[in-house]
């Protein structure tokens, strides 16, 4: 399993600091375990989903790999799935 979550550092809604959870192998692996988490489907943009810091804990536990920010961009970049926002 190729799950990624970054540090909630993101300020959000409802006061809250958010992450990204992301895969580097297969947009179905991530929308698997964001369904297994209990993360809506309204929380996909594009390429990841954007997860409360109150799911952080237990995306881990249950097998998501803890990266930084940057090493999750990263490895985004170089699985081929990253889907960049695109400008009018």
């Amino acid at each position: 399993m190729s799950v990624l979550i970054d540090p909630p550092n993101w300020p959000g809604p409802r006061g809250l600091l958010w992450s990204h959870l992301v895969s580097d192998s297969s947009t179905e692996e991530l929308h698997a375990f964001a369904a297994l988490l209990g993360v809506p489907a309204r929380a996909f943009d594009r390429d990841h989903y954007d997860v409360p810091e109150t799911v952080y804990e237990r995306a881990v536990s249950l097998g998501a790999e803890a990266v930084s920010s940057r090493e999750l961009l990263a490895r985004l970049i170089a699985s081929g799935l990253r889907r960049r926002k695109v400008r009018p």
